[in-house]
């Protein structure tokens, strides 16, 4: 029996998930960005500050992120979250750890104000918390406090406390 499958190690799948996870962010196409997208807001006018508009926001920052569009994803970090992260060092530390080409869904979502929602989102057998917050006329995703902390590290460091810990999907 192979001890080392993926599926016989759900604890393991769910801790990579979660560092997934702790990352945010998602995957573009060629086609029209949906709601969530700054470019789209500054040509249609600002995101609707809705659940709905928070919501498609959040998509749209998981799916750049499970696709690979780690810059894309960067991009609709909060300030905070760009100040932490250089676009360049975040792309480095992502396209080294994180597994992409894993969906990430939206499972459900409040309103925390009227300028801050809690999105719950699901990865193979993780779920995680994220806050949207509306910042500039549209949904930003603020960086879990977890995140920040690895950042503070340094890109190179970062990397590698993700390989110790086993959750460097590509180490």
């Amino acid at each position: 029996m192979d001890h080392n499958h993926p599926f016989r190690r759900p604890a393991t799948l769910a801790l990579a998930a979660l560092a997934v996870l702790t990352f945010s962010a998602g995957c573009s196409d060629d086609e029209p960005a949906p709601a969530g997208n700054a470019a789209a807001a500054a040509v249609d006018g600002p995101e609707p500050k809705t659940i709905e508009g928070a919501k498609a926001a959040a998509q749209t920052v998981f799916d750049r992120f499970s696709g690979g569009d780690f810059a894309g994803a960067w991009d609709m970090y909060t300030a905070r979250g760009k100040q932490a992260i250089s676009k360049d060092d975040y792309v480095k530390l992502n396209t080294a750890c994180a597994r992409k080409g894993l969906a990430i869904q939206l499972s459900s979502a409040r309103m925390e104000g009227t300028d801050k929602a809690v999105v719950i989102a699901k990865q193979l057998v993780a779920a995680q918390s994220y806050t949207m917050v509306y910042e500039g006329d549209a949904w930003k995703l603020e960086p879990a406090k977890e995140g920040l902390a690895l950042y503070a590290k340094g890109v190179t460091r970062a990397i590698a406390i993700q390989k110790r810990a086993g959750t460097c999907a590509n180490a």
